[in-house]
This record gives structure tokens, C-alpha cells and sequence, in this order.
């Protein structure tokens, strides 16, 4: 794996890595992390699909997440829109990346439907692991029941190998707006509609925080060509649980699409 370097955007100090051929040389696929991810969480999952897909891999840590400077004031409910609309088309626009596929997990995932849905014809491809587009109360049940846990358990402490000063911050940000009443609202569906673009969907079928309603609606409301990996005895991070066969399904999906312009 590559060493970390950072980069500014809209005042935020973000750190980031690149593996495989540099932007213009071929393709790119940009990894958005989950919740409680960062850029380092990924492990060498992004290296192992660039080289097999030919493509270049973006790895970035939002802002309060892993080595990148802390968050901008309090999370709003809109949090995932403000990083899909705002802060990476700046990303992206900041490594001069065109047409990209995206690979998000969780609130990556979201992220990454919200920007294909207001930006229709910008991606080239999703990929979207354990992806929320609405709440459900297993995901409230999820969240309370780590939330409760968390200053007892060894949670803290494995967050704080990869997000160091930002853990605290970044944990009760993040739990405190799943958990706000305003937030059991959320959703993004309306966007659904306008993403044109192949879309493979990977869940597993154990996962504590969403079940395959959320597959179901993504696949059925896209406008473009939607499939699906739906992998028991697999909880909430497919592509650490069951690293083989998402990386099998994502390369050969992106090499396929990429194929056919």
C-alpha cells in the first residue's frame, strides 16, 4: 500500500492515497468510507481491485475521519448530500478525474448514489456495499446498541488506531445524527431515479444496520442497467468479510462495464 499524503479542499485538510496508473492513463475508481471509516480502514482492498481491473484508486478520509483535520462545526442531517454535492465533486475536480467509477460502503455508498443522482452521466459505474437510501429500525437498533457500548468495549480502541484525535469527535457525530429524531426522515430515493449508469449493489445477508430492502429499492428504482451480490453469513463490511468474492464481483463488473464504453 501506498503512504498517505494530504491535500486542501474547501478549507479541509484531507489526507489521501493513490495506487496504480496516474488519472489520464486510464480509469479511476474513487473508494468512499464508511461511517466510521477512513482511508486506511480500506486495508489493501483498493490496490488488489485497481490492479485487477487496470484502473487507478482514489482512497480519501472525510473530514474528522482517520489522519484527516477535524470537522467543520456540527454534522447536519444532510451531512451525506453536503459530501456528495460539495466535497467531492471539489475532490474530484482537485485530481482533475472525469467520468470515474465509484465504490462506496455505508455512508460511502450513500454518498456515492446522492452525487450519481444529481450529477447524472458523471460516473461511470457504482459500486455500492451495505448502501442505506432510507432509515430502517434495524439500522436505529444497530447504532443504539454500539452506541451503548462504546466506552466499555474494545470499539474505542480500534477506532483509535486510524482515526487517532478525531475518534471521540467522529464517533458521537456520526451515532449522534443517526440517532436524532430528525433523522429517522432521511431519505434518498428521489435520487435513484436519474442514475443511468450500471449499478452493483453488495450486501450481506447477516448485516446488523439495513436487509435487502435497501437492495431491493436500488436495483428497482434505477434507470440504468442494476445487479446484485447478496452474500450470506455476511455481516455489515463485505469487502473485508468476503474479500475474495467482492473483489471477483466488482472486477469483473467494472472491467465489463468499462469494455463497453
Amino acid at each position: 500500500m501506498g503512504r498517505m499524503s494530504s491535500f486542501e479542499i474547501l478549507e479541509r485538510h484531507l489526507e489521501y492515497r493513490w495506487t496504480g496508473p496516474r488519472p489520464g492513463d486510464a480509469p479511476s475508481i474513487v473508494f468512499l468510507h464508511e461511517g466510521l471509516g477512513s482511508a486506511g480502514m480500506w486495508r489493501d482492498f483498493p490496490d488488489r481491485l485497481a490492479a485487477a481491473t487496470g484502473c487507478g484508486a482514489l482512497v480519501y478520509s472525510r473530514s474528522g475521519h482517520g489522519g484527516s483535520g477535524p470537522a467543520l462545526g456540527p454534522r447536519p442531517v444532510r451531512y451525506m448530500h453536503d459530501e456528495a454535492l460539495d466535497v467531492l465533486p471539489a475532490v474530484l475536480g482537485h485530481f482533475e478525474l472525469g467520468k470515474v467509477v465509484l465504490f462506496g460502503h455505508s455512508d460511502g455508498a450513500s454518498i456515492a448514489l446522492i452525487h450519481a443522482g444529481a450529477r447524472s452521466g458523471s460516473v461511470r459505474a457504482l459500486v455500492v456495499e451495505a448502501p442505506h437510501v432510507f432509515v430502517e429500525t434495524v439500522s436505529i437498533a444497530g447504532i443504539e446498541r454500539i452506541t451503548a457500548d462504546y466506552g466499555t468495549s474494545s470499539l474505542k480502541e480500534r477506532l483509535a488506531r486510524h482515526h487517532g484525535t478525531n475518534t471521540d469527535s467522529m464517533f458521537r457525530a456520526w451515532s449522534g445524527v443517526w440517532l436524532s429524531p430528525e433523522f429517522r426522515e432521511w431519505n434518498i430515493e428521489k435520487y435513484l431515479p436519474a442514475i443511468e449508469c450500471p449499478v452493483l449493489v453488495v450486501q450481506g445477508e447477516d448485516d446488523q444496520y439495513g436487509t435487502l430492502e435497501q437492495v431491493d429499492a436500488i436495483v428497482n428504482q434505477v434507470r440504468g442497467p442494476a445487479e446484485s451480490l447478496i452474500l450470506p453469513r455476511c455481516g455489515h463490511s463485505p469487502h473485508s468479510e468476503r474479500p475474495e468474492e467482492v473483489l471477483a464481483a466488482a472486477a469483473g463488473f467494472i472491467k465489463k462495464t468499462l469494455d463497453n464504453g
